[in-house]
């Protein structure tokens, strides 16, 4: 028995008529006929009483017609979704990311995707940095918002720039310096600073900033390095002293701070970037991807 067969059947027994279902079907009458009889045979019993003037189901070919109805429809919906897989629009997609620096853009693209793709189901994570890589490395995630720094170490991997953002000295309201129009990273020389916890940070944040500071002719007295990156804007925001993070921070931290934009830094923004394996397989990765650059453009 075949999928043929039963259509040729679900054929017939609407018309009632061999003639008229061999014109829709654009196929002979002898081969209706021939692959009617053939299904007969391989389930034993009559499905049609065919005499010259009619054409009837029998009762058999009554419940068998509702049963070869349901495989048809369930055949052909398997097959359109086995088609919608493997285009990627239907399926699932893992993404991790790094919470502060994705909110100017990720909303919108995953509304957007959502919009395009509503059978793909998104599966969202804020982790930090080192988590991201890890998941991404041991394929729990097909996708990471991450930073690129260690990203190389990770085999046959694939990295897109999505955003560049200066990053700014970050201090509070009542600092001397808030209203100097041109702020350099000298001007800062004596300043207490608090940075992230060099452990804990991003691979090469710590280190970035001491270095940028050597680059400028001081070291940093650093007064703190909290463990967690969302507490520097708070030790700041206590007048503990300063620090120098992403302009994207500015959105999380309190009206109360002040993010400066330093001068005579170039070739020095943070890069956030989207990483991806070459090997993973999943069609809905394109799709994301299209959604994503075109928000880029």
């Amino acid at each position: 028995m075949d999928i043929r067969q039963l259509r040729y059947f679900i054929t017939v027994a609407e018309h009632l008529n061999f003639t008229k279902a061999a014109n829709q079907l654009y196929v002979a009458q002898s081969a209706i006929s021939q692959q009617i009889a053939d299904l007969e045979d391989q389930i034993g019993v009559k499905l049609f009483i065919r005499n010259k003037r009619s054409v009837k189901l029998t009762p058999a070919g009554s419940v068998f017609l509702k049963e070869a109805i349901e495989i048809v429809e369930k055949t052909s919906g398997a097959i359109e979704k086995a088609k919608q897989t493997d285009e990627g629009i239907i399926g699932s997609l893992s993404i991790g990311f790094l919470a502060v620096h994705v909110k100017s853009f990720l909303p919108s693209v995953i509304k957007r995707f959502r919009e395009l793709y509503p059978k793909v189901e998104l599966h969202l994570n804020h982790f930090p940095s080192k988590m991201l890589k890890d998941e991404l490395e041991h394929g729990e995630l097909d996708f990471a918002l991450t930073l690129p720094s260690g990203l190389h170490r990770i085999e046959e991997i694939e990295i897109e720039t999505v955003a560049k953002e200066p990053y700014c000295i970050v201090m509070h309201q009542n600092h001397p310096l808030v209203n100097k129009k041109n702020i350099t990273l000298p001007d800062v020389a004596g300043e207490p600073f608090i940075i992230h916890n060099r452990h804990d940070s991003p691979v090469g944040s710590y280190d970035f900033i001491v270095q940028l500071c050597e680059q400028h002719g001081f070291t940093p007295k650093i007064v703190s390095q909290p463990r967690f990156v969302d507490t520097v804007p708070i030790l700041v925001e206590s007048e503990m002293g300063i620090s120098i993070l992403p302009k994207s921070f500015e959105a999380i931290s309190s009206p109360s701070l002040r993010f400066v934009e330093m001068n005579q830094i170039e070739d020095q923004d943070f890069e956030l970037v989207i990483a991806w394996k070459k090997n993973n397989l999943n069609p809905s990765l394109s799709r994301f991807l299209k959604v994503l650059r075109f928000w880029n453009e």
